[in-house]
C-alpha cells in the first residue's frame, strides 16, 4: 500500500461522513465588503467570476477594509519594508510592535503586552509555558474551550481539570478539591465561537479568587465588539483588572491577523522569555503591526460600527423568528442555524452560494458535537437591510426543498 492510499482511505470516510470540507475560491475587494468575487471553473476551462456576499467572516466589523487601516499598512510597508527579517529574538522590537503592544497593554488597562503571529498560537504557547514553568500547575479548563487552549494545555504536560461549560458551582468543587500547594489556572473564554454564548465572568472570577486561582480569558470573539473602547466582555462588565492574563486576536473585529497576551509585566517579559511559540516564531511584520494599531486606536473611540453591527445583529434575529427558520439564542453576535445533518448542511450551503450568491461555511465535526451541525452567520454594520432579507428568503426557500423542521412558533 502507498501511502497516498493511507491519505486517501482517510479522506474518503470524512466525506462518506459529510464531513469533507470544500473552500470557495474568494477574492475579497477593497471598499466592497462584505461582496467578493467567487472564482469557479466554467466548462471549457476558463476561470469564471461572480459576485457573492459573505455572510460568515469573523471580520466582524469590515475593519479589514477601513481606509485608515489600509493606508497604515501601505505607509508602513513601503517605508519599513514587507517583512520582520526574523524573530524578535534576531531582528529586534521594531517600533511598530512596541506602540501596538501598548495599544493593547492601554486597550485592557494592563502594565504590558505581547505580541504573536495569532491567536491559535497566543494561546498555545501562553497556556503551554504557564503550565510547564509554573510549580505544581493544574490548570482548570471549561470542557467548551477552543483547540488552542486544549493544545496548549495538552503541550505543558500539566495536570488538567475540565469544568462543566459555564458552570460556576461546577468549578468551585473542582478548585476546592486541588491540594493547598498547587498553583491553579482557570481557562475560559468570553464568547464562544460557534454557540455564541457569553461566559459568567463574573461569577467565575470570584469562585477564582476565592481559591487562589490564576485567571486566563481569551477574549478573541469580543475585542473590539464590546465594551465603550472594545476592549472585550471584561471592559463591559469592569473586571478586566480582577483578571490576570487576557488574551486576544487581531484577525477579527481588527480586521488584520495576528495574537497577543496581556497582564502585568512580571507575566508578559516570563512568557516573552520561556515561550517557545514566541522566541523561534518570526515576528509580525511591521505593517501588519501598524495596520492594527490604527484598527485598535480606531475603534476605541468609535462606537458607530459596534452600533451598526449589533442593529444588524438584533434585525436578522427578528426576521429568522418570523420565518420560523431554528438558530441558537444568545447574548452574541454570533447567530448559529441549527441543521444537525452534515449531509444537510453542506448541501444548503452549496445551494445557497450557487442559486443565490451567498456564502456560509458550513460547521460540521470535529469543530461542533456530531449531530450539532449548523450555518454560523455573522452579520455585520455592511451587510444592508436588502442583504438580511435576500438571506431570510433564501433560506426559507431551501427549508422547504431540503425538508428541515422550522422552529416552533
Amino acid at each position: 500500500m502507498t501511502f497516498d492510499a493511507l491519505f486517501n482511505a482517510q479522506i474518503d470516510q470524512l466525506k462518506e461522513d459529510g464531513n469533507y470540507r470544500v473552500f470557495a475560491q474568494l477574492e475579497r475587494q477593497t471598499g466592497s465588503f462584505p461582496r467578493a468575487k467567487e472564482y469557479g471553473q466554467a466548462e471549457h476551462g476558463q476561470n469564471s467570476a461572480r459576485d457573492v456576499t459573505i455572510w460568515c467572516s469573523n471580520d466582524y466589523l469590515g475593519m479589514g477594509h477601513h481606509p485608515d487601516v489600509i493606508a497604515a499598512m501601505t505607509r508602513t510597508a513601503e517605508t519599513c519594508g514587507t517583512g520582520a527579517g526574523g524573530t524578535r529574538n534576531i531582528s529586534g522590537n521594531a517600533i511598530h510592535h512596541l506602540a501596538l503592544e501598548n495599544e493593547l497593554a492601554d486597550l485592557h488597562g494592563k502594565e504590558s503586552a505581547l505580541l504573536f503571529t495569532s491567536g491559535y498560537v497566543s494561546n498555545w504557547a501562553a497556556l503551554s509555558t504557564l503550565g510547564a514553568r509554573l510549580p505544581n500547575a493544574v490548570i482548570l479548563s471549561d470542557e467548551g474551550n477552543h483547540a488552542s487552549m486544549i493544545e496548549g494545555i495538552r503541550h505543558s504536560k500539566a495536570q488538567k481539570v475540565i469544568w462543566k461549560h459555564n458552570d460556576v458551582a461546577d468549578l468551585d468543587a473542582k478548585l476546592a478539591a486541588l491540594p493547598a500547594n498547587t498553583t491553579k489556572i482557570v481557562a475560559f473564554e468570553s464568547v464562544y465561537s460557534m454557540d455564541g454564548d457569553i461566559c459568567p465572568m463574573r461569577e467565575i472570577i470570584e469562585v477564582a479568587e476565592k481559591h487562589g486561582a490564576m485567571t486566563y480569558l481569551d477574549e478573541v470573539h469580543a475585542v473590539g465588539m464590546y465594551g465603550p473602547r472594545g476592549g472585550g466582555i471584561s471592559e463591559r462588565e469592569g473586571l478586566a483588572d480582577r483578571i490576570t492574563l487576557i488574551e486576544g486576536t487581531l484577525g477579527k473585529a481588527y480586521g488584520v491577523v495576528g495574537g497577543y497576551i496581556t497582564g502585568s509585566e512580571a507575566l508578559c517579559d516570563f512568557i516573552r522569555s520561556f515561550a517557545s511559540g514566541f522566541i523561534f516564531t518570526t515576528a509580525l511584520p511591521p505593517a501588519v503591526a501598524a495596520a492594527a494599531q490604527t484598527s485598535i486606536a480606531h475603534l476605541k473611540g468609535s462606537s458607530v460600527e459596534r452600533e451598526g453591527q449589533q442593529a444588524q445583529v438584533a434585525r436578522l434575529r427578528q426576521k429568522l423568528d418570523a420565518a420560523g427558520i431554528p438558530h441558537l439564542m444568545n447574548d452574541s453576535h454570533i447567530i448559529p442555524v441549527m441543521i444537525k445533518d452534515p449531509v444537510k448542511t453542506r448541501q444548503i450551503a452549496d445551494m445557497l452560494m450557487e442559486q443565490f450568491g451567498i456564502y456560509v461555511q458550513p460547521i460540521n465535526y470535529p469543530t461542533v458535537p456530531k449531530g450539532t451541525e449548523r450555518l454560523r452567520f455573522t452579520p455585520g454594520p455592511c451587510h444592508t437591510d436588502t442583504d438580511i432579507d435576500h438571506l431570510v428568503s433564501a433560506l426559507k426557500t431551501l427549508w422547504q426543498q431540503c425538508a428541515i423542521a422550522h422552529a416552533v412558533a
